[in-house]
C-alpha cells in the first residue's frame, strides 16, 4: 500500500486481520488512513464554519449555508468531477499546489482524503453548529464585560460547551469518510494500493467472479469499525456531558453547585 511510510506494520496479525487477504487488508488500512487524514484536515474548518453559521447575523449566512450543504444534496459523481476540474494536475488549484508544494491530489490517496473531507463537510458542520447555537451567549458576554478577550472566551467557554456536538460531528464525519464512494471513484479512480478504499474494494469484488465471500468479509469489517466508533462516541459523549454538567436540570445548572 502506498501512503504514509510505516503504515504497513498495522497489517500485522495483532490487529486480527491475518484472516483477510493482502488486498483486503490494504483496502481497510487505506480507508482508515484516508478517513483519519480527511477528518484531521476537515475538523478545524468545520468548527469555524459551525461557529460562523451559529453566530453570524448577516444575510450572507444563507449563501454560506447553501455552499456548505451542497455536497449533501448534489450527486457525488458531480462533486468528484468538480474536484477533478479544480484539483487535477491541470486544474487552477491543483496545478499551483503541484508546482509550488509538490502536492498532487488526482489519482492519489491524498485526493481520496480530499474527496472524503468535502463529502463529509455537511455532516460534521451540522451538529457543531447546533452545539454552538445551544451554548448560552450570555456567558461570553459576561466574560467580555470582565475584560476577557473574545478568543480566550471562545477557547475557555464556548468551545468546551460545544464539545459534545463536535464529537458527534467527528464520528459522523469519520463514518462518512470511511464509506465514501461516488466522489472518490470519480476524482481518484479505483487504483489498487493507492486509492482502492473499503467501498471501492467491495464494489470491485462484487463485480468479479467468486468475489462475494471477500466482499462480505470486508462489509463485516466495515460494520464492526462503524459500530465500535459509535459506541466509543456515546461513552465519551456521556463522560464529557457529565463533567461539563450538561446532564443536570437547567435550574441546577443556573444555580451552580451547592
Amino acid at each position: 500500500m502506498t501512503g504514509w511510510p510505516g503504515l504497513d506494520w498495522m497489517g500485522m496479525d495483532w490487529m486480527g486481520l491475518d484472516w483477510l487477504g493482502a488486498a483486503e487488508r490494504d483496502a481497510i488500512l487505506l480507508s482508515l488512513q484516508v478517513a483519519s487524514v480527511a477528518l484531521a484536515c476537515l475538523l478545524p474548518v468545520a468548527v469555524m464554519l459551525g461557529w460562523i453559521l451559529a453566530r453570524w447575523k448577516s444575510e450572507a449566512r444563507v449563501v454560506l449555508d447553501v455552499i456548505v450543504h451542497l455536497p449533501l444534496v448534489m450527486p457525488p459523481v458531480v462533486t468528484g468531477f468538480l474536484l477533478l476540474l479544480a484539483f487535477g494536475r491541470k486544474g487552477p488549484i491543483g496545478a499551483v499546489l503541484d508546482q509550488v508544494f509538490g502536492l498532487v491530489f488526482a489519482f492519489r490517496w491524498t485526493g481520496a482524503a480530499l474527496a472524503a473531507a468535502v463529502m463529509a463537510l455537511p455532516l460534521v458542520v451540522r451538529p457543531i453548529r447546533l452545539a454552538f447555537e445551544a451554548a448560552d451567549p450570555r456567558l461570553t458576554e459576561a466574560a467580555s464585560s470582565l475584560g476577557v478577550p473574545p478568543w480566550r472566551s471562545f477557547l475557555t467557554i464556548t468551545l468546551p460547551l460545544a464539545l459534545p456536538g463536535i464529537l458527534a460531528g467527528m464520528i459522523l464525519g469519520f463514518a462518512k469518510c470511511l464509506g465514501e464512494f461516488g466522489a472518490t471513484v470519480t476524482f481518484v479512480s479505483n487504483i489498487p494500493g493507492e486509492t482502492r478504499t473499503l467501498s471501492l474494494a467491495i464494489q470491485t469484488l462484487l463485480s468479479a467472479p467468486g468475489g462475494d465471500g471477500p466482499a462480505l468479509r470486508l462489509a463485516l469489517v466495515g460494520i464492526v469499525i462503524a459500530v465500535a466508533a459509535l459506541i466509543l462516541a456515546e461513552i465519551v459523549t456521556r463522560i464529557m456531558r457529565r463533567r461539563l454538567g450538561l446532564d443536570l436540570p437547567r435550574s441546577r445548572r443556573s444555580r451552580g453547585p451547592a
